[in-house]
């Protein structure tokens, strides 16, 4: 029986080497060739699919990363992006100090008979019948109660409190506020109320009067309380009261009071108090 199985192993393995022999003949004298051809073409087909298969994944990889670079390249521009707005923001507001200051000065130059104090407005109240502001300025600066607050566009209005380094502007819109005033283009006098409501009103102005809509308003320096020709604003309309015998004007500020910044204030004008005139006059009997 062994002996059987190992014939039967000799005669598989001449067999085979029979098939082998005939297939490299037959491959060798191209007698396979349409066989190799049938049995290659499923082969092809799934190797191209294979090499699809790779090529897409190496385009994905390739592709995720793309993305994660330009991600990266994202984040950088973003963050050079806030560091360029920054320092944009800080220009911005260097440039609007030095135009300030710069108007400022050039008011100063035209003005050189006086002294001033720049000062920064810390706080305001515009809101309410007594519009105030306060400024970073006080008597270690030189200033002083009733002093004149104004800018290159005209007056602001005067300190009525002042601390060792601040002091509350009291605005000629004002209710309380009274100053004497005059036309520059025809000297009549008048005085100047502020109305928190509409702004100031020019009053006391005599019934026949030359006022012109858009004529500039000044102080008078009368009272002692301002220097005079400080520009208070502008008429915009007219009224007549016959019945008063007196003109009122709309006077409107050149000062947007909702903006203001930065002020100076006069402190080589003392004001003048004539209120003990005053109470001399009333305590004088009469004849």
């Amino acid at each position: 029986m062994k002996q059987r199985g190992q014939d039967r192993r000799l005669v598989v393995l001449f067999v085979c080497v029979l098939i082998a022999g005939g297939l490299m003949f037959g491959g060798s004298v191209g007698l396979l060739t349409p066989i190799e051809e049938v049995a290659a073409t499923p082969l092809n087909w799934f190797a191209g699919v294979v090499n699809r298969i790779s090529l897409n994944l190496s385009g994905d990889l390739q592709q995720l990363q793309d993305i994660d670079d330009l991600r990266r390249r994202n984040a950088d521009l973003e963050e050079q992006l806030s560091r360029l707005q920054a320092e944009v923001v800080s220009l911005r507001e260097i440039s609007s100090d030095y135009t300030r200051l710069a108007d400022l000065v050039s008011y100063t130059t035209t003005t050189r008979d006086m002294e001033f104090v720049t000062a920064d407005v810390i706080s305001r109240d515009t809101n309410s019948a007594l519009r105030t502001i306060s400024i970073n300025r006080g008597t270690r600066d030189g200033v002083r109660r009733g002093m004149a607050v104004v800018t290159e566009a005209g007056l602001v209005g005067r300190v009525i409190n002042v601390s060792a380094n601040a002091a509350r502007v009291m605005l000629v819109t004002a209710d309380s506020s009274a100053v004497s005033a005059r036309l520059q283009t025809t000297r009549v006098e008048g005085s100047v109320i502020g109305v928190s409501a509409t702004g100031m009103e020019m009053q006391m102005l005599p019934l026949n009067a030359d006022v012109r809509v858009g004529d500039l308003v000044l102080t008078s320096g009368l009272t002692g309380a301002l220097p005079p020709d400080l520009v208070i604003g502008q008429i915009d309309s007219i009224q007549r009261f016959e019945s008063a015998a007196e003109l009122r004007a709309q006077v409107s500020s050149l000062i947007n009071f909702d903006q203001l910044e930065m002020v100076m204030v006069i402190t080589s004008f003392e004001p003048i108090d004539l209120s003990i005139f005053e109470e001399e006059g009333e305590a004088t009997p009469a004849p």
